[in-house]
């Protein structure tokens, strides 16, 4: 198994999320592959995007099947950590990529209309989808309209391949299941390393009172926001206003 390391935009340094903005796992021989791609950490205010891909041969696929893959955040993380491997040695090749807090930020704030976080993701999925090698892949579509997100995925591929974007694929494909597993795990093992340096936060979600109340006391002692956070979430502003209405 070869690791491949690829530049990309760099992280923040004090954001505590690794220089590293794709990798690329290549296991086994190339052959009639299928793929699947799925994301991790959409919804989150802060850490990595993390955009995961994987392809197997029709073995492959069937034994993905055999060991019970599903979306992963039905799974517990001890689940998903233990698949992790097991999805690792069936594949033929698993790649993923993580889009920065900063390339969030730009996009979300200066992307025109159609231009904004889904075709951000469109291009990432393109990018993963050029390293799988397959010949059609199952993507889990993060448009509302699920046929854009295929056709901007496709504008930006690097060689022609089959693509199908489908709500739920997750839930439905295994080959996409095993793909969330890679993306989430990926993701919270960034989000662990961001814990050890800026201590317990809690899921990092809106609706985690938690996160909320962390980010809540940073604010009242007049602190800015730091790297590892995407600035361009409503819940900030919400935040702020909460606080200048408790006064």
């Amino acid at each position: 198994m070869r690791l491949l390391r690829k530049s990309g935009p760099p992280c923040l340094p004090r954001s505590g999320v690794r220089k590293l903005s794709e990798v690329a796992l290549t296991l086994g021989k190339q052959g009639s592959l299928v793929g699947g791609v799925d994301e991790a950490g959409r919804g989150c205010l802060l850490g990595p995007l993390v955009v995961a891909g994987v392809s197997v041969t029709p073995d492959g696929a069937k034994a993905l099947k055999k060991m019970g893959v599903k979306d992963s955040k039905k799974l517990s993380s001890a689940r998903r950590e233990r698949l992790y491997p097991q999805i690792m040695e069936v594949s033929e090749r698993v790649h993923f990529t993580m889009i920065t807090p900063d390339e969030i930020d730009f996009v979300v704030t200066t992307g025109k209309k159609l231009r904004k976080l889904n075709y951000l993701e469109a291009i990432h999925f393109a990018r993963v989808i050029d390293k799988l090698g397959a010949s059609r892949v199952t993507v889990d579509a993060s448009d509302v309209i699920p046929e854009r997100f295929r056709d901007d995925i496709v504008l930006n591929l690097g060689y022609k391949c089959s693509v199908v974007a489908v709500h739920k694929a997750d839930r439905d494909y295994p080959v996409v299941s095993a793909a969330s597993i890679i993306a989430k795990v990926n993701r919270d093992r960034e989000v662990d390393l961001l814990k050890e340096i800026h201590g317990e936060f809690g899921s990092g979600y809106p609706s985690d009172p938690a996160t909320r109340a962390f980010f809540k006391d940073r604010m009242l002692r007049g602190e800015s926001l730091p790297g590892y956070v995407r600035k361009s979430w409503k819940t900030w502003l919400n935040l702020q206003q909460s606080l200048i209405t408790s006064f």
